[in-house]
């Protein structure tokens, strides 16, 4: 069945850096165009970023633009969101998912940014 397992979350000061790991199982990981999504506290979630199945093509939210990088290593089938440059608007339960599928939902990783 299919899983998702966020991990890396944590406390952080404004300006630090995370990185986040999804490791993926269940499914062909390598075939699925897959995506970061963040839940803010009284707020829907968003799309964080996204990459295509081989790797390639990374978008951003425009608020995330130039400060996160989102990742894959199909052989490892995981996915990274390396997260520079934090402020406290970062702070949220971090999920990752396919982009195009509905598929089960992990726990998540919560970032707290806060001095």
């Amino acid at each position: 069945q299919v899983q998702f397992v966020e991990s890396g979350g944590g406390l952080v000061q404004p300006g630090g850096s995370l990185r986040l790991s999804c490791a993926a199982s269940g499914f062909t990981f390598s075939s699925v165009v897959m995506a970061w999504y963040r839940q803010a506290p009284g707020k829907t979630r968003e799309l964080v970023a996204g990459i295509s199945s081989t790797g390639g093509s990374p978008n951003y939210a425009d608020s995330v633009k130039g400060r996160f990088t989102i990742s894959r290593d199909n052989a490892k089938r995981t996915m990274y969101l390396q997260m520079n440059s934090l402020r406290p608007e970062d702070t949220a339960v971090y999920y990752c998912n396919a982009r195009y599928s509905n598929m089960k939902w992990g726990q998540g990783t919560q970032v707290t940014v806060s001095s």
